[in-house]
């Protein structure tokens, strides 16, 4: 197993420096960020923090033995998440893969659906079918949750064709972890998106491990990193640091207006990182990578330290704020637990519904897949 240091491990450049102060508000003036007011500031902000409190919680109750099958955490990653989303039109569609709690709460939300799916509880989002791989919230546009690596690629191409064909201006970002860019699924799509002009984002999470593999071990790149492939297919790409949400931001609604005016296509590689294994299941993970190289990320690159150090710095948050939101979101995934643990199991009678939507809606079977798309779309 590895035992390389940050400083030897560096798997993308200048990916373990710690941050100065010029790079904090590098991208403060971007115009999406520059118009940000404060209100939104620290709703970005409230956002992360819940979305830690909540994995948190989860992981608690994972290891009560509460839940059953995997559960992938999203600590660490936040400012991806709650960065991309909150860049979006009303217009814009969201799918991912199997670490979705993170996107989920980003969208909207609320913490006790969340819970009681990971519950296997009937007041899950997916009504306790889907569990901690597959949430889903169309009415929010959020399209899943998806278990098979890259197996969403194509569905967010396909997100994306759909507003195009309709004449609509909007984007479909689709995200994926930085092991999947190896799928042949994943590379068919670019191309066609490409060929197409289609107005998908794929934005690669990149966390630097494919389960417990190093992507300097698991993927040939060069030295711009992962996105660099993209342009084999035509398509523009950029590197983003994710434990700044200003940068986030920024390189998001660069990517979300060429897919409005330009209706083309982006592949942004967000350098993120785990704190925790692939999966509660990974007792390993500290195996492969050193408890030192765990903490050189937690002291300095967390994305909701860095993201409250700029908001201090901007005299719009102070250590009572900080410690009120904290204990608010807190408080609040108690209650998801609690809500979970009271909550009722799917009745048998529901085994097969929600399987096939001509099932359910009879008279409606239809050869062409756009049924259940044109039923959710909100316009």
């Amino acid at each position: 197993m590895s035992t390389e240091t940050p400083e030897t491990h560096e798997f993308n450049k200048g990916r373990s420096r710690a941050l100065e102060k010029s790079d904090l508000f590098a991208h403060a003036e971007d115009p999406v960020n520059k118009g940000m007011t404060v209100q939104e500031k620290l709703k970005c902000f409230t956002d992360m923090v819940r979305i830690r409190k909540f994995e948190q919680a989860a992981l608690q109750s994972y290891q009560k033995g509460k839940m059953g099958g995997f559960l992938h955490l999203y600590i660490g990653q936040e400012a991806t998440a709650v960065g991309t989303v909150s860049v979006l039109g009303e217009n814009d569609h969201i799918i991912t893969a199997y670490r979705d709690h993170g996107h989920a709460l980003a969208v909207g939300m609320g913490m006790n659906e969340c819970m009681a799916e990971l519950y296997g509880k009937f007041t899950g989002c997916s009504k306790g079918k889907g569990g901690s791989m597959h949430y889903f919230a169309p009415e929010k546009r959020f399209w899943g949750g998806h278990g098979i690596v890259a197996g969403q690629t194509p569905l967010g191409a396909g997100l994306a064709y759909a507003l195009k064909y309709k004449g609509i201006k909007g984007c479909a970002i689709c995200y994926l972890g930085d092991g999947a860019i190896n799928q042949g699924v994943f590379h068919e799509s670019l191309n066609l998106v490409s060929l197409w002009d289609i107005p998908v984002i794929y934005v690669i999470e990149n966390n630097g491990y494919s389960m417990g593999t190093s992507q300097v071990r698991s993927s040939a790149f060069p030295e711009e990193g992962l996105a660099a492939r993209a342009t084999s297919y035509n398509i523009d790409f950029d590197t983003v640091h994710g434990e700044n949400l200003y940068e986030v931001r920024a390189k998001t609604s660069k990517a979300v207006q060429r897919a409005y005016e330009q209706s083309r296509p982006t592949v942004l590689e967000i350098f993120t990182y785990r704190y925790y294994g692939h999966s509660i299941a990974d007792a390993n993970h500290q195996r492969y990578r050193t408890k030192e190289e765990i903490r050189h990320y937690q002291e300095n690159k967390d994305p909701i330290n860095v993201w409250e150090q700029i908001l201090i710095e901007e005299g719009h948050l102070n250590v009572d704020k900080v410690k009120e939101i904290d204990q608010a979101a807190k408080a609040e995934a108690k209650e998801a637990v609690q809500f979970a643990e009271e909550s009722p199991f799917p009745p048998p009678q529901q085994l097969l519904a929600d399987v096939y939507h001509s099932v359910d809606n009879p008279g409606t079977h239809t050869n062409e897949g756009e049924i259940f798309f044109n039923d959710r779309l909100p316009y």
